[in-house]
Formats: structure tokens, C-alpha cells, sequence
């Protein structure tokens, strides 16, 4: 028999693997119950079940909003570079999650001061070439 310290522990393992499950789908465009497994397609399944994991430590929780923590990603992943795949995705989810298009256009134009005007032209590029695929009903501008 489980203790409540170690209930404890498996109801947050539990909270975490679906707000990861969550996050992950919102990202990929698929059921949570999907998620895990379509990253698992990209990574394998063992890092695929880490990132969930710590995805759901991190996202919906807290005093940071989605749309707070969506621009924090964007930010980091131009500052590394050469994360486009990963940048893209997170782009679309600042944009599902309330970041406007002008925001994000802001926040890279500010970033290349800081980053380097390389990165963050890369990242420009795959901005644009996101709206350019989305309906302007899917990026609010505002």
C-alpha cells in the first residue's frame, strides 16, 4: 500500500504527463492523448515521455500566463538559434495562445539587438513565412 506521501507524488506525476499531454497537442495540433506519441515520432519515445514531463511542470500552472509563456519561448529559442523547426512550432502556439502578429514582429525586431541581427532575421524569415500561411482571422494583429 502507498503511502499519502507517494499518492501524492503519483497524483502530480499524474498532473503533470496531462498538462504536458496538453501542451504538446495544443503545439502539434492533435489530441493530448495523441501528443506524446507524435513527439515520440520525432525524438523516440523515451525523451519524448522527458519533454512531456517537464512540459507539464512548466505549462498551465503558475502565476505566468500561456501568452507570457509563449513569448518567453519564442524569445529563448531565437536567442539560441538554430532551432527553426522548434521556433516555427512555438510561433503558431504565441499566436493560438493570444500574441499578435505585430507583437511577435516586435519582439523579434527588439530581439535582434540583443541576439544578433542574423538570428533573429532567421527567426523573422520563419515568421513571415508562418502568416503567410495562416488566414488573416488566425493573426490578430491588434
Amino acid at each position: 500500500m502507498l503511502s499519502r506521501e507517494q499518492l501524492s507524488v503519483t497524483d502530480e506525476l499524474t498532473a503533470r504527463l496531462e498538462r504536458g499531454r496538453a501542451s504538446y497537442g495544443r503545439q502539434f495540433g492533435v489530441a493530448p492523448d495523441d501528443a506524446e506519441a507524435r513527439l515520440g515520432e520525432l525524438v523516440g519515445s523515451r525523451m519524448a515521455h522527458e519533454a512531456v514531463l517537464a512540459a507539464g511542470g512548466v505549462w498551465g500552472r503558475g502565476p505566468l500566463s500561456t501568452r507570457d509563456r509563449s513569448v518567453a519561448v519564442v524569445a529563448a529559442l531565437v536567442a539560441v538559434g538554430g532551432a527553426q523547426a522548434r521556433l516555427r512550432a512555438h510561433l503558431g502556439l504565441a499566436l493560438d495562445n493570444g500574441v499578435t502578429r505585430n507583437e511577435l514582429e516586435e519582439l523579434v525586431t527588439l530581439l535582434a539587438v540583443y541576439v544578433g541581427y542574423p538570428r533573429a532575421s532567421v527567426a523573422m524569415e520563419s515568421l513571415r513565412a508562418l502568416l503567410a500561411e495562416r488566414p488573416p482571422a488566425q493573426t490578430p494583429t491588434a
